[in-house]
């Protein structure tokens, strides 16, 4: 998806989309085996300019609580709201990318939306420190057509065209893992309002609530693995599910022993400080035709900004789903440019100068690069069986859920 605007809000927008239009008025019985989590804060946004009533119309699932815990240990970690508030919200790709096309077409007068359409070249305009020689973007679609434009944002996913023509480096890394994603039912009914993780040696597996019956998995595992899954008949594969949730074969009578002693301590210290531990409920059955995986992989570009193009989105950095937060740093881009943006269009500003652009990076940079440093930690911390390492990360996730004003900061 690559948008580009000739005036920002008072005047025109185009969206270069290259999927088809995606419209539901209601959804399919199936769910869609790629789903977000999306954040209290991400769902302010999209409610800001009327799309998450949508979403709200078509089908989502909010959870209240969220369990992690070690495979190598008895360590684990929970967040939790009251009754009244939702940590967040479990939503279908497609029923976001519906909502946003209902509420594009009701912004049609300032919005077009090219669907089916490609970007193949980009002619960029040559500046200096005292003026433009032009202040047009040029950009060339594969059926020929030409668009230009003052500020071209770039929102065209990791291998991002944008970037690449921009020439902006981007810093990535290829994990040695897939993800398997599959859509999964319950033995039983409840009310599924729990994001359910687990840290096994060879990655993490999630279980993230659709509705009472049905579950969303994500499973991070090394790639021979995933294959393997993604090979296996369904009872094989509800049966290694149901295993990575519920086996302490990777346990230690050292770990355990530690761990008890340590938590035994914490007891003393903080009573009212540790939560009640929940168990996972049981998977019956997973739909046929849900499972899927995809390489997993870390990027980051070393700019969000040039003259005239930013990047938001996977086209300026690209995580780990271990945190599902992917997604959310992406409508964190959005929120930040837009409010610079509106700012600089009341102030009667050039949008595409860099002046305000790198306010936005800088602002957006800052939150980034710190999460995405913390995801890649985690992700190497947990994909170990070392007794030292397991031994510290028990420590510290036994600590970390003894002490509200520490969960309370990582779960904002």
């Amino acid at each position: 998806m690559i948008s580009c605007s000739n005036r920002f809000l008072a005047g025109k927008i185009a969206l270069l989309e290259a999927g088809p239009r995606k419209d539901y008025d209601h959804m399919p019985d199936s769910y869609s085996n790629r789903v977000s989590s999306i954040s209290p804060g991400s769902a302010t946004l999209l409610s800001s300019f009327g799309a998450w009533d949508h979403v709200c119309s078509l089908r989502l699932k909010p959870f209240r609580r969220m369990q992690v815990w070690d495979a190598c240990s008895e360590a684990m970690i929970v967040f939790e709201k009251d009754d009244l508030d939702d940590m967040g919200y479990i939503v279908e790709n497609d029923v976001i990318m519906s909502a946003l096309t209902k509420q594009l077409d009701a912004v049609a007068d300032r919005v077009e939306v090219f669907y089916g359409s490609r970007a193949v070249g980009y002619t960029w305009p040559l500046s200096s420190h005292r003026c433009d020689t032009s202040p047009w973007v040029q950009i060339e679609l594969a059926d020929g057509r030409r668009l230009q434009t003052k500020l071209l944002i770039g929102a065209d996913g990791h291998n991002s065209l944008v970037r690449q023509k921009a020439e902006i480096k981007n810093i990535e890394h290829q994990y040695d893992q897939s993800a398997v994603v599959a859509t999964l039912h319950l033995s039983e009914a409840t009310d599924n309002n729990v994001a359910w993780q687990r840290f096994l040696p060879t990655g993490p597996i999630a279980l993230l609530p659709l509705s009472d019956t049905a579950s969303s998995l994500v499973w991070s595992t090394c790639h021979e693995h995933a294959s393997e899954l993604l090979a296996m008949d369904e009872e094989s594969f509800v049966d290694s599910i149901n295993s990575a949730f519920w086996s302490n074969v990777n346990h230690s009578d050292f770990i355990d022993t530690a761990g008890a002693m340590f938590r035994s301590a914490i007891l003393l210290l903080t009573p009212a400080g540790t939560a009640v531990r929940q168990l996972p409920p049981s998977v019956a059955k997973a739909d046929p035709e849900s499972r899927a995986m995809f390489p997993l992989g870390m990027g980051h570009a070393t700019e969000y900004v040039q003259h005239r193009v930013a990047l938001i989105g996977d086209a300026a950095h690209r995580v780990h789903p271990l945190a599902g937060q992917g997604v959310n740093l992406g409508f964190g881009d959005i929120e930040c440019l837009a409010r610079h943006l509106s700012a600089a269009a009341f102030n009667g500003s050039d949008l595409g100068s860099l002046r305000h652009l790198l306010k936005f990076e800088t602002e957006r940079q800052r939150h980034n690069v710190s999460l995405i440093a913390a995801i890649d930690v985690l992700k190497r911390l947990y994909s170990t069986r070392l007794t030292p390492l397991v031994l510290l990360r028990t420590w510290g996730l036994q600590a970390t859920n003894a002490l509200p004003f520490v969960k309370v900061r990582l779960s904002l």
